[in-house]
């Protein structure tokens, strides 16, 4: 009997070292308390800096050939959501945007990065903004290891079909929630 609990024990712990996986995450250093208000869109009532949060991944699994990002809020009253941001063709060398990368003018993207069209009708980083007194909105941000070098879409595409291509291309993704609330 000790023998047969002794094989069943390394047989365990040969299969948990050969088939683990680290897991695909995504984290900020920026994320969380009062520095939110940072993020927070300028205009559409909003007087934020507009600054998109630094973000850093690690872990993307076997075949990954790029990244993409995208910040959504499901609890927009539009009856669809509202896409804050948008941004792929990450290049795979890549694991990391820096604060207010999503500030298209200021270049700070990995070289090749796409950022497209975001419901605010700009490209890059567009910052929470929820209509006063409707209570927390979840911002989801997500980082997507996609099996394919380029969509091969421009910086003009909606979120809509970068949506569907991303669907169509992705290995795995992880996620943020925040959550803001003027």
């Amino acid at each position: 009997m000790k023998k047969a609990q002794v094989l069943l024990l390394f047989v365990l712990m040969l299969s948990t070292s050969v088939f683990a996986q680290k897991t695909f995450t995504l984290s900020s250093k920026d994320l969380g308390g009062e520095g939110t208000k940072t993020l927070e869109f300028n205009g559409f009532g909003c007087s934020g800096l507009n600054q998109s949060p630094q973000l850093s991944w690690e872990n993307a699994p076997e075949g990954t050939q790029s990244f993409a990002i995208t910040m959504y809020d499901p609890d927009a009253p539009t009856g669809s959501g509202f896409w804050h941001w948008v941004v792929f063709d990450i290049p795979l060398a890549s694991s990391e945007l820096v604060a207010n990368a999503g500030n298209v003018a200021l270049n700070l993207a990995p070289k090749g990065a796409v950022q497209s069209r975001t419901d605010y009708g700009i490209n890059g980083f567009g910052g929470p903004c929820p209509p006063e007194g409707h209570g927390f909105h979840q911002y989801i941000i997500t980082v997507y290891a996609l099996k394919t070098s380029t969509l091969g879409l421009d910086a003009n595409v909606n979120p809509a079909i970068v949506g569907f291509n991303l669907w169509n291309q992705t290995l795995a993704k992880a996620s943020i929630i925040a959550y803001y609330k003027r």
